[in-house]
């Protein structure tokens, strides 16, 4: 089994935030595994789970243990919120001027249980951003369309269906693991500004992990979703690391593409990856990749 490399990297992204009403709809996917609901949309990550602890100051000390809080950690109530709620931010710099923002939300729901909800992102809090999807979720306003199955044989990749079979499944949502045939994620922004910082900042924070190094770096030109544009290559060398990356996937190198432009009628970011030892194809690239995006000759 190849190894799981953009659920390692921990591959969340910053965004811009647009103040005008939008459709979030088109944008926005969300994956329910029964337990906990994980969500995407303009390349933030978050997640929603809802326990059955009451909120008081003992249901709510077993949640923090189960999420790593501490009692050190700084816990407020966010006053424009109706619900009872705490909230927890964390603040991580994860590469030269690049922080990882992780905020934590334990409120009390209509049924007098605790609802928690997870953000990650990088760059500054937004509370507005976060709000706003702590209520949709809430008032179960989530519209049903925007859920993907569990189970993949196809997937809507920016408003194209896309056949993969029975072998692909999901790692964490809008990333796609294809055993020895290569794997991506993506997340589809309002602005193209967001799609770019979503990709810098990936780009950035994998360069910066420990396990391996930087072997190549270039920008090519590549036909991704049947628009022309640039893609960033890069090349990483596990050879001699002791790295669970490398040990899972038995491969040496691995290229990475990394994509922001706009498609159809919304942008995307997309970062794409293969090991030296997947099926390779005659364009150079591994069979999913294959799927959205051309190197242009």
């Amino acid at each position: 089994m190849k190894s799981i490399f953009f659920v390692i990297f921990t591959l969340i992204s910053t965004f811009s935030f647009g103040q005008e009403n939008d459709d979030f709809s088109k944008r926005l996917k969300a994956i329910n595994n029964q337990t906990i609901i994980f969500y995407n949309v303009d390349g933030v990550d978050f997640s929603s789970q809802t326990f059955s602890n009451e909120f008081s100051e003992k249901g709510l000390k077993k949640l923090y243990r189960k999420y790593s809080i501490k009692e050190s950690d700084i816990k407020t109530k966010d006053e424009i919120l109706q619900n009872n709620n705490l909230v927890i931010t964390k603040s991580e710099n994860v590469a030269e001027n690049t922080n990882q923002i992780s905020s934590y939300y334990f409120v009390e729901n209509k049924n007098k249980t605790v609802s928690v909800f997870w953000f990650g992102y990088y760059g500054k809090q937004n509370q507005e951003f976060e709000r706003k999807y702590v209520n949709l979720i809430l008032n179960d306003e989530i519209p049903k369309e925007v859920f993907e199955p569990m189970t993949i044989e196809s997937i809507d990749f920016v408003g194209r269906k896309i056949e993969l079979g029975n072998s692909c499944y999901w790692t964490n949502i809008n990333t796609v693991q294809c055993p020895y045939y290569g794997e991506m994620n993506w997340s589809v922004h309002k602005t193209a500004e967001s799609a770019k910082n979503s990709i810098d900042n990936q780009f950035n924070v994998t360069k910066n992990k420990k396990g391996g190094k930087v072997l190549s770096e270039e920008d090519v030109d590549v036909i991704f979703e049947e628009t022309e544009t640039k893609a960033k290559k890069v090349i990483y060398d596990f050879t001699g690391a002791k790295s669970l990356l490398a040990g899972m996937s038995g491969g040496k190198t691995l290229t990475i593409y990394y994509v922001a432009c706009k498609v159809r009628e919304n942008y995307v970011s997309c970062c794409m990856s293969f090991w030296n030892n997947d099926t390779i194809t005659e364009s150079g690239l591994a069979p999913l990749l294959d799927k959205v995006m051309k190197i242009k000759k």
